[in-house]
């Protein structure tokens, strides 16, 4: 996308007001003391009851019904209701498996609530505004966002703001329910009900929580999506002589509680229905599930004006082999006792690209580095560090920095990508005759996938 110099100074004057608002306020208190506090609550509720055994449990299936997927494999690992890695409640943080963006520094959060302020403002400030996080994790990002929001309120005026949450674990639920509102919400009496906890801020803001995307109601919706489509499952295809066969999960005869990799003998349903015909890798991984929320995303963000940020482990359809373990903060076997470790692998941007048909613009990817010095990191930290005048307070706030841009760490291994509806970046209509007053303005460019001049 080309952007002339009027669009630039337009988007500007607009998002420079909403930076330097928010920059304006200290660094918050961090939420680790209720994070600890509510996941000691849990560890001790479930310490005298055994874990049953993941291993067992996909012996059995495997040995019922015969090898199976890499999809049906992480589906099992990660979500199985009883067993699943993600029922487990300390996977995330110093302490857990894995840390993310918005435990490392709340710049992270505060900068994608102004990148959904100027979207919102960029779409003619609707009178209702949706915030649908898909995996909100501890409930850090949406807490940074809120409060993003409760700063600018001036700037929200007239607008009914929800939050609404996508989360399959009733542990972690319960935790984004003690960092958002404080511990008052509810669970639903009823299986059969959409929401199945629900609660309000300490500013009164709404808050819902679903099971699945389709539950939450159809309305003018910015969708984030941090660190969630790579945990999706994955089927994992091998060129062979004889065409694509799909890599399958079975029981290692050789080795008395192992699982290893084989090749199907034959095509699945996968195999002949999820590769693209141009593909020119010889090891594919497709996420059919990611497939499906993009397209069920697009057709809302099509039906009802929005947008969508999606920020994750990727590449723009080059990389093979991707699917890893992690635990302690370390690679960890995939196959190696299931259920213990989280599981990933990198989100395929042309994919997602392909799968929304062409009904929503599509943005990037770009590097996270990009995204967050075009959207006004340095200034914040310029900000930040001007104010603060305590030695150890100073490194953490350079550490974390550090931690976000560097390309050696997060700052090009994460890709941010966007869908827009197209009329955000449509070419405003030339204006016939002499009546310039009613020429419309130019479109506002898409904040941090545009350079954005802070002077």
């Amino acid at each position: 996308m080309i952007i002339n110099s009027r669009m630039r100074a337009c988007f500007g004057v607009k998002t420079q007001q909403l930076i330097s608002r928010v920059f304006r306020h200290p660094v918050h208190p961090s939420a680790a003391v209720q994070w600890r506090l509510a996941q000691s609550r849990l560890l001790s509720a479930g310490e005298s009851k055994p874990r049953p055994s993941m291993l067992k449990h996909l012996t059995f299936k495997i040995k019922a019904t015969g090898p199976i997927t890499v999809a049906e494999y992480m589906r099992e690992v990660l979500t199985n209701p009883v067993t699943g890695y993600y029922v487990r409640n300390n996977m995330l943080g110093p302490d857990g498996d894995f840390i993310t963006s918005p435990e490392i520094s709340q710049i992270f959060g505060e900068l994608l609530g102004v990148w959904i302020l100027s979207e919102w403002m960029g779409a003619g400030r609707p009178k209702h505004l949706q915030l649908v996080e898909l995996g909100p994790g501890k409930g850090s990002l949406a807490s940074d966002i809120l409060r993003v929001f409760s700063q600018l309120k001036s700037v929200l005026d007239g607008c009914s703001v929800s939050l609404h949450l996508v989360e399959v674990s009733p542990a972690l639920s319960a935790v984004q329910a003690q960092t958002l509102t404080g511990g008052s919400s509810v669970e639903s009496s009823s299986e059969d009900d959409p929401v199945f906890r629900r609660g309000e801020t300490s500013a009164g803001l709404p808050v819902f929580w679903y099971r699945c995307l389709e539950d939450v109601p159809a309305g003018f919706s910015i969708f984030i999506a941090h660190e969630f489509f790579d945990a999706l499952p994955i089927h994992t295809f091998q060129r062979t002589p004889k065409g694509w066969r799909e890599v399958l999960v079975d029981i290692d005869p050789e080795k008395q509680n192992r699982l290893r990799f084989v090749i199907s003998p034959s095509p699945t349903p996968a195999s002949s229905s999820l590769i693209q015909p141009e593909e020119r890798r010889s090891h594919v991984e497709v996420c059919a599930d990611g497939g499906v929320l993009v397209q069920q995303i697009s057709r809302r963000i099509v039906e009802d004006g929005g947008a969508a940020l999606i920020a994750d482990y990727g590449h723009d359809g080059t990389k093979t082999d991707t699917f890893r373990g992690f635990k302690g903060h370390r690679l960890h076997d995939v196959l190696s006792s299931p259920g213990s470790a989280d599981l990933t692998a990198d989100v395929d941007f042309s994919f997602l690209r392909t799968m929304t048909g062409g009904g929503v613009a599509c943005l990037g990817p770009v590097t996270q580095k990009m995204f967050l010095k075009n959207m006004g990191i340095d200034a914040r930290m310029e900000v930040l560090l001007r104010n603060c005048s305590d030695g150890p307070t100073r490194m953490q706030l350079i550490r974390s920095y550090d931690m976000l841009v560097n390309p050696e760490k997060m700052g090009e291994r994460f890709l941010f990508f966007s869908l827009l509806h197209h009329s955000r970046l449509a070419k405003p209509k030339k204006t016939e005759g002499m009546k310039l007053e009613d020429k419309k303005p130019a479109p506002l460019p898409v904040g941090g996938f545009t350079e954005i001049s802070l002077s």
